[in-house]
């Protein structure tokens, strides 16, 4: 049986140049980065709404499969959860780990200018017409009372001529997005999920948000929600940002989230910080309304995984109250998310580990990418506005791509 590498003497920059695509996992935070790379065991999570009890131990019982046999002192599980509960999650152990600190990410900007420029087309799905209709129907549903918040999402299908560079496509995204969290997990087909054969797809992406971190008792959540496109005008950037933090409608939205996520972590906690103001954050392309929650968990036995099952999905993604805002995606939306809006990460055998919310994304198979965006619907809203947001979440991708909006159109 393979013996996992835990290494920890490497620069953060080589292990971003060390990723493969087809059998490496790749995070990067703002505090460290983590290359997993092949396979020791897989983690059997089909179908798995309710049961994600089961799923907690079979993690915990493959975590301490890999202990015993000497795989890892502390062997973690790494990998990527849908949003929908009725489709399977990949987890893996991987069979090397190596660890380092952040990216520098000024070393890395004169490394890749080249740029890597497929030509591809385009299609949006649903349309933006259609996708207008989609926010009028969630705002009929709102005002009927059946909803506070629905959260609808679109996506662009590209196809090119010549195969994506997922790695070039992972290294911009990271250059471009220092403050975030890059990530890229394989999505293994039934095939080939026992073997370090190549996935089917990769799911890549640059996400703002972290659903939920835990070190020892420290648990950390920083739910976003209410955004604003940013623009390259100075002033006006700064005008856009002023605007979203003293909005009342993106205000109400991003309340109906943080009070979500609080109550969702008390029953875990012995404190819980939950600040009363939002702040601003942002990243290349986007303003956000922010709020850090910090507590001190009650059992050093909860582990970062339970507490992510516990708040996935968040109003943030999906809406409120919960079931009723998915069944209203699931009707309205034309298309399967897949792991957009879920979540990726990892968890190590002690509980400790780090969710990501899996947005500003992509679905990459060869020849062929399959991009996300999505905005929160509430009282206020307006068509108009949800689709140009959602054009603005877009451009995270589409710049490391090497395009621009304009495709859009």
């Amino acid at each position: 049986m393979m013996k996992t590498k835990t290494i920890s003497h490497v620069t953060a920059e080589q292990l971003l140049a060390e990723y493969k695509a087809g059998t490496s996992f790749f995070l990067a935070s703002p505090h460290k980065t983590l290359l997993a790379q092949g396979i020791f065991a897989t983690v059997p999570t089909d179908g798995y709404e309710h049961k994600q009890m089961q799923i907690l131990e079979h993690v915990k019982k493959v975590l301490q499969d890999a202990k015993q046999h000497g795989i890892s002192d502390n062997p973690i599980v790494v990998g990527a959860i849908p949003f929908d509960h009725m489709y399977s999650a990949q987890l893996i152990v991987p069979s090397e780990v190596k660890w380092s600190g952040p990216l520098l990410f000024g070393q890395l900007n004169s490394q890749i200018e080249q740029n890597v420029t497929n030509e591809y087309e385009v299609k949006p799905v649903p349309s933006p017409q259609e996708y207008e209709n989609a926010v009028e129907q969630g705002l009929s549903r709102i005002k009927a009372g059946d909803l506070r918040k629905v959260v609808l999402s679109r996506s662009l299908h590209l196809a090119s001529s010549e195969k994506v560079d997922i790695s070039h496509l992972l290294r911009k995204l990271a250059v471009h997005n220092p403050n975030g969290y890059t990530f890229a997990a394989e999505l293994l087909s039934e095939a080939n999920k026992a073997s370090e054969t190549k996935g089917s797809r990769t799911l890549l992406g640059a996400s703002p948000e972290l659903l939920v971190s835990k070190s020892g008792l420290q648990v950390i959540a920083n739910p976003l929600a209410g955004s604003a496109p940013r623009s390259e005008d100075p002033e006006e950037d700064q005008r856009r940002a002023n605007a979203l933090l003293s909005s009342a409608k993106n205000r109400h939205e991003h309340a109906v989230v943080i009070e979500a996520v609080a109550n969702a972590l008390r029953p875990f906690c012995k404190t819980l910080n939950v600040p009363e103001e939002p702040s601003l954050i942002h990243t290349e392309t986007m303003w956000h309304l922010s709020t850090v929650i910090s507590g001190e968990l009650s059992s050093p036995s909860i582990t970062s995984l339970e507490l992510a099952f516990a708040l996935h999905p968040t109003p943030a993604v999906c809406g409120t109250p919960t079931q009723l805002a998915k069944k209203a995606i699931q009707e309205i939306e034309p298309f399967e998310r897949g792991f957009f809006t879920g979540m990726v990460g990892w968890c190590d055998g002690e509980g400790d580990g780090e969710w990501i919310v899996t947005i500003r994304c992509a679905e990459v198979e060869d020849y062929s990418l399959r991009l996300f965006a999505g905005a929160g619907v509430v009282e206020g809203s307006t068509p108009e506005e949800e689709l140009a947001e959602t054009s603005a979440k877009f451009r995270t991708m589409l710049l490391a791509m090497g395009l621009n909006n304009d495709i859009l159109k």
